[in-house]
């Protein structure tokens, strides 16, 4: 069995972060947040302190002592959903069953962790490049973000009258 971990950008629905691996333990979780935050520092948008939210379900390795004491160190507050509430996480909710449709039935049998992780490399970087999405003006995530950016940083134009 291979657990998949996702972090996923609310705003842009771009996956920032994502780990594979044999047992569903805080490490999981700790490792996409670990590539979130680095993606973002590479992109050369890092995060502010005290400006993000690590909004997750109620599973074990989400509510561990280790990931709240990451999440505070990093100062990202911690959100967790209700307990049995999937419309609660309904973006990650969606981006696991996306994954699932188009990448993870389709080709099993999977026989080792890394057939898993290479092929998750491939489906995000397709995901975050190329997969149009209806609720960011039907645009690939990336270029979603880009535009965004692009904008924001075009210089005002003020008139007086």
């Amino acid at each position: 069995v291979v657990y998949v971990a996702f972090v996923v950008d609310t705003f842009s629905r771009r996956i920032v972060g994502w780990s594979a691996a044999t047992s569903k333990e805080t490490q999981l979780v700790l490792d996409a947040l670990e590539m979130a935050l680095w993606q973002r520092d590479r992109d050369e948008h890092p995060h502010v302190r005290g400006e993000l939210i690590h909004h997750s379900d109620a599973g074990s390795q989400y509510t561990s002592f280790r990931l709240a004491e990451h999440l505070d160190a990093a100062g990202i507050a911690a959100s967790i959903g209700s307990v049995g509430d999937a419309y609660d996480n309904a973006l990650m909710e969606s981006t696991i069953g996306l994954f699932k449709t188009e990448l993870i039935k389709p080709q099993r049998p999977w026989k080792t962790l890394s057939q898993v992780e290479l092929a998750t490399a491939e489906w995000v970087d397709w995901y975050c490049h190329r997969r149009l999405h209806g609720e960011i003006g039907h645009v690939p995530p990336v270029e979603y973000e880009t535009n965004y950016y692009t904008e924001l940083t075009k210089p005002q134009v003020t008139t007086t009258i």
